[in-house]
């Protein structure tokens, strides 16, 4: 049985190497989604890439950020404390939202595809109910459907944690106000490793679809990006901590080995996760 698969790159807007990835991979049909940091300091620069051609072959989101360029800055940890203590201001976090998704509209003239979280942030306590509620208020007609950060148990430890900081509350949050939402999030791994080892744990992640019949909907995360030449890697790693993996990434994604899979494992790349006429 043929199943469809979102493959979606986080942290559009966060460095020209990584915008530069994400739209050669939506130009090759490798990418089917891209995710949004609308709070980035280029983000007006980098939402000129996002063509109409663009916009037809790959769904746009929002990449809800808390912990990067969003203010006050917190650490994820401390944001996850503050959060589950629900230590944070109401009003604030709706207004953060609301931020994010104008600047969003301003740039695009059109509301988000859909909307995930950087570093999963949207299913955490306070972030959610704000969303959901915010959601409702502000997209009556159509609203943009939520990416549900809910990995495979057998992915392992990181994955466990990911699914238990919210992803089960936010998906009964969206079926009760009749949100549309993905239900398996693919792609998580330590950021480690080389090639092969990457083209490896995509092999799994493909195979695992067809283990899960329960599930409708599945989204595979990857995080591409190139690498400038005269960077040196001490000052790579500075300015981003997983930049060797996005370079990884970007080589696997956008080889025939990546093609090959796909059709190995019967998996058809769409852009819409209740639409299969969607396909790219």
């Amino acid at each position: 049985m043929m199943r469809q698969l979102i493959v979606c790159a986080d942290d559009f807007a966060q460095s020209e190497e990584i915008d530069s990835a994400i739209v050669a991979l939506i130009e090759k049909n490798r990418l089917s989604a891209t995710s949004c940091l609308t709070l980035s300091p280029r983000w007006l620069e980098a939402s000129k890439r996002i063509t109409p051609e663009i916009r037809s072959k790959a769904a746009i989101g929002l990449h809800l950020d808390f912990t990067q360029y969003a203010q006050p800055k917190r650490g994820l940890p401390k944001l996850i404390m503050c959060t589950y203590l629900r230590l944070l201001s109401t009003q604030k976090i709706k207004a953060t939202i609301h931020s994010q998704l104008d600047a969003f509209e301003q740039a695009l003239n059109t509301p988000p595809d859909y909307i995930d979280g950087h570093q999963h942030v949207h299913q955490l306590p306070q972030i959610r109910d704000a969303l959901v509620e915010i959601l409702c208020q502000r997209y009556p007609q159509k609203k943009p459907w939520l990416r549900i950060a809910k990995p495979p148990m057998q992915d392992g430890i990181k994955a466990v944690v990911i699914g238990l900081l919210g992803s089960h509350a936010l998906a009964a949050q969206a079926e009760r106000r009749q949100i549309q939402h993905s239900q398996t999030l693919l792609g998580v791994y330590g950021f480690k490793g080389n090639l092969d080892q990457y083209q490896h744990k995509l092999n799994q992640w493909l195979a695992q679809m067809h283990h899960q019949t329960f599930a409708r909907s599945f989204v595979l995360m990857c995080h591409p990006g190139l690498m400038r030449p005269d960077t040196h890697q001490q000052d790579a790693h500075h300015e981003d901590a997983i930049y060797q993996a996005r370079e990884i990434e970007y080589q696997a994604l956008s080889s025939a080995h990546f093609l090959t899979l796909l059709q190995q494992h019967n998996i058809q790349l769409v852009k819409d996760i209740h639409a299969s006429s969607q396909s790219i």
